[in-house]
């Protein structure tokens, strides 16, 4: 697999204050809701010795206040800020943090029995190198998990609603996905062109899979999370059902092999 040349600064730092805003240290709704209680399920943490996790793009470490308090904790994230606010909500001297880029080589003190990577591969440009870095900083079957917008039906600028009045059905459009795609996405739209910008890289799921071979991890679970919200008003029903059939988000499973 040809690797990705790297064109993009892909640093939260200008906008870490808008996302410490958004999202903080308990996460947005997303996290607490649907998120974190699954991704913690899947992970089966338990309260054995030994057990440790590296947090990959970490931003303010939603994750360190998930899991079992025993279990020693690395979050790495590119932005100052983000780490900084980090370290000054976790005190657990069992927790630490690191400002550095995970799509370059990493040089670390230990290895971890899991990963994680939440809502994050997807704003980094060099996927094959994150995966790297994970698969080399795990123990030998250790696991790691991938969250991401899911790239089938949730493509920033190439994917939408709309309505078949005829059915009385709402559908998802997706204008492309094979492709591969650098997308800016405006961090507070409202404030129109003066509004920072973050960029994501779309990629269809083939390539996540082919990447995960190529570094030497094997795919245990996919699985596929709906958002639990619900609408009210005339098209309530509509609504309702298309966003049950829809999948939000996409989470990897993958052994360390």
């Amino acid at each position: 697999m040809k690797k990705e040349h790297k064109t993009h600064n892909t640093s939260w730092e200008p906008v870490s204050k808008w996302y410490n805003k958004v999202v903080g240290n308990e996460g947005h709704y997303y996290h607490q809701n649907i998120i974190i209680p699954k991704l913690l399920t899947l992970l089966h943490f338990s309260k054995e010795k030994g057990q440790s996790l590296l947090d990959l793009a970490c931003g303010q470490g939603v994750m360190a206040n998930k899991i079992p308090q025993d279990m020693a904790y690395l979050g790495i994230d590119i932005s100052p800020s983000l780490i900084k606010e980090a370290k000054s909500k976790d005190k657990n001297r069992k927790h630490g943090y690191l400002v550095a880029d995970v799509s370059k080589p990493l040089k670390l003190d230990r290895k971890y029995s899991h990963g994680t990577i939440v809502l994050a591969l997807q704003n980094i440009e060099d996927v094959l190198v994150v995966l790297r870095n994970a698969h080399g900083h795990l123990e030998d079957g250790g696991h790691l998990a991938i969250v991401l917008n899911h790239p089938c039906f949730r493509i920033p600028r190439q994917s939408s609603w709309g309505v078949d009045e005829q059915k009385k059905m709402q559908y998802r459009r997706v204008d492309r996905y094979f492709s591969a795609m650098s997308i800016p996405i405006a961090a507070n739209p409202s404030k129109g062109e003066a509004s920072l910008e973050t960029m994501t890289y779309h990629h269809p799921l083939s390539y996540y899979c082919a990447c995960l071979k190529e570094v030497g991890f094997v795919i245990e679970t996919i699985d596929e999370w709906c958002s639990d919200k619900e609408s009210v008003g005339k098209n309530a029903k509509m609504e309702n059902r298309s966003r049950d059939e829809i999948p939000m988000f996409l989470t990897i499973i993958a052994k360390c092999v």
